[in-house]
């Protein structure tokens, strides 16, 4: 190969990096503010560059879902702001979609389960292996058993109950129990995050799942007094999964340690890697750091 197009390949190589990635996020329907989130989550995937965002939105509540098909090839990563909160899992995407979904992900599309879209589809046996965990919508210990972190080790508690709870919004402390992961490598070992839902007890498959950060689960909160998983992913075929159970609203949203480990969970399951540094505002174990949109 002559210089000229080694310099060239090394250009077009540098160009495809610098390249935004494609995420398309899913929306529409959900028990949570989706009108007031999808747009903060817009702006922090489009910050610096990283991606470009297209949303699409599901039909209103009161009509049917039989045409919903979004086209998820050609995008690096899904996000998922939905779940299907309504009378007689209404919610429920048609079947067609769902194997077209579960066909992307299989052939190594990425997907970032955002808070409460893993309230959704407790029935979808497959949805529940690539989201991991799930709480609410019936869920108990027929969906899988809860995952603790307990005397430094995953455990896997098959404890008959309930899947999904949360006490009252508050701030709390993260401790990252994989610090080693592409997402995690960098971040402080423990911080604090601004108020916030806290999800417990929840349940699912939990297969290919490497946890990333727990939170304790204060009892004075209503809590479980277990160190409950807060950020982890999940292998589904040659996909892979960002799951984080933080961002109730956009003041949750605001906190430092939210947008960071979003972007960097989505370049991660978009592409594998992590090529982002952590910035210096990220919080540390006593003090929040917030940023206003």
């Amino acid at each position: 190969m002559s210089r000229r197009s080694i310099i060239l390949v090394l250009l077009l190589s540098l160009s495809a990096l610098a390249a935004p990635k494609k995420a398309l996020i899913i929306d529409g329907r959900n028990n949570h503010d989706w009108r007031a989130t999808t747009p903060v989550l817009k702006q922090i995937l489009e910050q610096d560059g990283l991606f470009t965002v297209d949303v699409v939105t599901a039909p209103p509540d009161n009509e049917s879902l039989k045409s919903f098909s979004p086209k998820f090839q050609g995008y690096d990563v899904v996000v998922l702001n939905y779940n299907d909160f309504g009378p007689k899992n209404a919610g429920d995407w048609p079947e067609a979609t769902q194997l077209a979904f579960l066909d992307y992900v299989r052939k190594g599309g990425g997907v970032v389960s955002y808070h409460a879209a893993d309230n959704a589809f407790p029935k979808w046996v497959e949805f529940n292996k690539v989201i991991g965990l799930g709480g609410w919508s019936g869920r108990n210990e027929k969906d899988g058993p809860y995952i603790r972190w307990r005397d430094g080790k995953v455990v896997r508690d098959t404890t008959p109950g309930r899947g999904g709870s949360h006490g009252p919004r508050h701030q709390f402390k993260i401790d990252m129990r994989n610090l080693k992961h592409p997402i995690s490598k960098g971040l402080p070992a423990t911080w604090l995050h601004d108020t916030d839902e806290l999800y417990d007890r929840l349940r699912g498959p939990a297969e290919n799942l490497d946890l990333l950060a727990t939170a304790l689960s204060a009892p004075a909160q209503k809590g479980t007094g277990e160190h409950e998983p807060i950020l982890f992913t999940i292998g589904y075929g040659k996909g892979r999964i960002f799951h984080t159970t933080l961002g109730h609203d956009v003041p949750a949203m605001q906190c430092v340690g939210f947008i960071v480990t979003l972007q960097r969970g989505a370049e991660w399951a978009a592409t594998g890697k992590v090529e982002q540094k952590v910035p210096a505002d990220f919080p540390g174990p006593d003090k929040v750091s917030t940023r206003t949109f």
